[in-house]
């Protein structure tokens, strides 16, 4: 063999090294309740196992690697948002609709487009944010297992800025997709990541989680629906539409600043109302879970929504007789958005009238927490 036949061989045996190199490096199988992945939100841990069911539940995984996949089941079939090496934002990276049971998505793969800034992602360390769109009604999920070509490294904790949410369809980003008012609710329409809340969290860099669910009030649901099975009630718990376990805010690791309550629109529904007295009891009761969770001083934003001006006769009420410290209250007027291009599907708010919501709740936030003003509203 000659010279040039030598170094074509030992070129070609190179590149057969190589690429069965590429190959054969290992799956690593992590269980989803490692403690080095962080999530946000309320979560169950069952051995493996990680389910929840709450509106807006993220989960930052890093790893170091090409591929991850993920192995979850849901009893109905919800939509994630996935961000890939960048925080998250208004437009995620991609979207996938998590159903039936013990099924595999890929999240990260070195032959995708669109991830790691255009390049593809390569064999070096990748963060990822996988987040809930859709709310509890839509069913529960279980994430199981991450599999990995690669290693599991510990993931970015909690920031350190952190808030509550409680709230219905806002909060839940019902309809917030483009559209239409006149469209029908859909739930691959449904976006948490569009809603007040997420901006607010991105504006105050901050994690959040929501307990909310279309159709709900303080003391009257949506048209008189599920009498009895209010918010101050669904608040204590782990899940959305289970009666147990209780949450455990003690033993989450969660420690908000504020709590923000975004409720009313339901109970003044239809042309109907309950007694003042009704919503102010329930309202104390849900003020009461609030602070025994994160104690007395703890403040909390009560907010009236555009739907009728009793509504904020009632919240301010609510709040001036509570006796309790650090309760305030804030009422939104009907012209914070228009009712047209701002809506989006069965008149709810789309991103652009979550933006101006933002806006008029984020000063308050400002000053309750002492948390800075910027320039980063999106």
């Amino acid at each position: 063999m000659n010279t040039m036949n030598r170094l074509i061989a030992a070129a070609a045996a190179a590149i057969f090294c190589c690429t069965l190199g590429a190959k054969e490096i290992p799956e690593t199988v992590t269980p989803a309740s490692d403690s080095r992945i962080t999530y946000v939100g309320r979560t169950l841990k069952d051995g493996n196992d990680v389910s929840f069911s709450w509106t807006g539940v993220y989960a930052k995984i890093r790893f170091e690697g090409t591929y991850l996949a993920l192995r979850a089941s849901d009893t109905k079939k919800n939509y994630y948002d996935i961000w890939v090496d960048r925080p998250a934002d208004p437009g995620a990276d991609r979207v996938i609709g998590i159903s039936g049971k013990d099924s595999l998505y890929v999240l990260v793969d070195a032959g995708m487009d669109g991830i790691s800034s255009g390049k593809g992602a390569s064999s070096r360390v990748h963060e990822v944010i996988i987040k809930r769109r859709t709310e509890g009604e839509q069913g529960v999920t279980t994430f199981g297992e991450f599999i990995t070509k690669g290693r599991i490294l510990q993931a970015e904790g909690l920031k350190q800025r952190q808030f509550e949410v409680i709230g219905d369809s806002y909060t839940c980003g019902y309809g917030t997709e483009p559209g239409v008012r006149s469209d029908p609710f859909k739930p691959e329409t449904e976006n948490s990541n569009l809603t007040y809340a997420a901006i607010l969290s991105r504006y105050f860099d901050a994690d959040y989680y929501s307990v909310a669910h279309s159709g709900m009030g303080i003391a009257r649901n949506y048209n008189d629906n599920m009498k009895d099975d209010y918010m101050p009630g669904r608040y204590s718990l782990t899940f959305d539409e289970k009666e147990g376990p209780e949450w455990n805010a003690a033993e989450s690791g969660f420690s908000p600043a504020i709590t923000i309550i975004y409720l009313c629109t339901n109970d003044f529904s239809c042309s109907r109302q309950p007694s003042l007295r009704a919503f102010r009891t329930n309202y104390h009761t849900l003020l009461g879970k609030i602070k025994a969770n994160y104690g007395e001083d703890h403040p909390v934003l009560c907010i009236s929504s555009k739907c009728d001006d009793l509504a904020a006769d009632y919240v301010r009420d609510a709040v001036r007789t509570s006796g309790m410290k650090n309760v305030y209250f804030l009422g939104i007027s009907e012209m914070i958005h228009d009712d047209d291009s701002e809506l989006g599907a069965s008149w709810h708010p789309n991103y652009k009238g979550h933006l101006k919501l933002s806006h008029s709740v984020i000063p308050y936030v400002s000053t309750i927490t002492g948390w800075e003003l910027n320039d980063n509203i999106k």
